[in-house]
C-alpha cells in the first residue's frame, strides 16, 4: 500500500458534498455512480440469469473452476447496492478464489424490509443447489450488510436443516444493527464512510419495526454452533471494527472455525477499490485462497 492510493480513494469518497437525510432513491444514485470509477476488465464474463425470480449476474474471470461458486452478498446497509455497483469486487473474487461468483439483486428495505433480504439470500442458495452445485463446491460471501447477510443466510440455513455451504468470508461484516461497540465512537472521526447517524437511519428503514436483537437481523445475538469456517476481513479505520472481532469472539466461543484479519489502516470494504488499491488485491487473493481451500 502507498499513502497516496488511500488517500485518493478517501479523496474519492469525501469530496462530494453529502446531503442530510437523503431519501433511498437518492443515496441509491449516488452509489451507483461509484461503479464508473471501478470498470471491469476486458475478459470479464458477466452473464445475467434469473435465480427463481431474483435478477442476478453470473461473473466470472476466464478460465475459472466450472463447479466452486461464490455467492456473493453485495453491501449497501441493505437500503442501496447493487451486482452493478459490486461487480468489479465479483470479478476479482472471482479470480482469486477460482470460482464463479453469483451476485444477487436482493430485494431492498424501506420496500421489502426484514426478512426479505434473508429469504432471497436463501432462495439463492437452495437454487445453487438444486442447479448441481453441492454445498462442498459454494462459499457465501458479503460486504458490510451483505456480511451480516452472509452471517444470517448461514443461521437461517442452519434452522431449516439445510446443508452448509464449505467456508464464508464476511467482509467488514455489519452484524450488530443497534450500531454500539467501543470503535463506533473510538473511529467516529477516521473512517470516511460509516458513522452511526447513517448507519442508525439505515437500520431503521431495514427493519422497519422489527427487533432490533433478533439473531437474523443482528447475528451477533445469534447461536453460531455448526456453521462452517469463517473468514472475516475487517479495516482497522473502520467503526464497524469491533463488530468484526466481536463476532469473531462469538465464533470461537461457539466452536466455530474463525480467522479475524484486521488490516492495518484500512477503511470500510476497501476490496472495493483493488484496481486502484494494492492492500484490497492482497485481502481479496487472501480470501481467494482461503475459499480454495475448504470448497472444491
Amino acid at each position: 500500500m502507498t499513502v497516496q492510493e488511500l488517500d485518493a480513494i478517501v479523496e474519492l469518497l469525501t469530496s462530494r458534498p453529502q446531503p442530510e437525510n437523503p431519501p433511498p432513491s437518492e443515496m441509491r444514485e449516488r452509489f451507483e455512480k461509484l461503479a464508473q470509477f471501478l470498470p471491469l476488465p476486458d475478459d470479464a464474463s458477466v452473464e445475467a440469469v434469473d435465480v427463481d425470480g431474483i435478477a442476478s449476474e453470473w461473473v466470472a474471470a476466464p478460465g475459472v473452476s466450472a463447479s466452486r461458486v461464490v455467492l456473493y452478498l453485495h453491501g449497501g446497509g441493505y437500503v442501496i447496492g447493487s451486482p452493478n455497483t459490486h461487480r468489479r469486487l465479483a470479478y476479482d473474487m472471482s479470480k482469486a478464489a477460482d470460482a464463479r461468483v453469483l451476485v444477487i439483486d436482493y430485494r431492498l428495505g424501506p420496500e421489502s424490509p426484514f426478512p426479505a433480504a434473508i429469504e432471497d439470500a436463501v432462495k439463492a442458495y437452495r437454487w445453487l443447489l438444486a442447479n448441481g452445485s453441492s454445498p462442498a463446491n459454494i462459499a457465501i460471501s458479503g460486504d458490510s450488510a451483505g456480511g451480516g447477510l452472509t452471517m444470517a443466510t448461514l443461521i437461517s440455513l442452519r434452522d431449516k436443516g439445510v446443508d452448509l455451504p464449505a467456508c464464508a468470508v464476511p467482509i467488514s461484516p455489519w452484524v450488530d444493527l443497534e450500531g454500539v461497540g467501543e470503535t463506533m465512537t473510538s473511529n467516529h472521526d477516521i473512517d470516511p464512510m460509516v458513522k452511526q447517524p447513517g448507519l442508525g437511519r439505515m437500520a431503521d428503514f431495514y427493519l422497519n419495526g422489527a427487533n432490533v436483537r433478533d439473531p437474523l437481523a443482528s447475528p451477533i445475538h445469534a447461536d453460531l454452533k455448526g456453521l462452517p469456517p469463517l473468514l472475516i476481513q475487517v479495516g482497522t479505520r473502520e467503526t464497524l471494527l469491533d463488530n468484526s472481532r466481536r463476532l469473531h469472539r462469538k465464533a470461537i466461543e461457539d466452536g466455530v472455525t474463525s480467522t479475524l484479519e484486521e488490516n492495518g489502516g484500512m477503511i470500510h470494504v476497501w476490496h472495493l477499490f483493488a484496481p486502484m488499491l494494492s492492500e484490497g488485491r492482497d485481502a481479496i487473493d487472501r480470501a481467494g485462497r482461503f475459499i480454495q481451500t475448504y470448497a472444491v
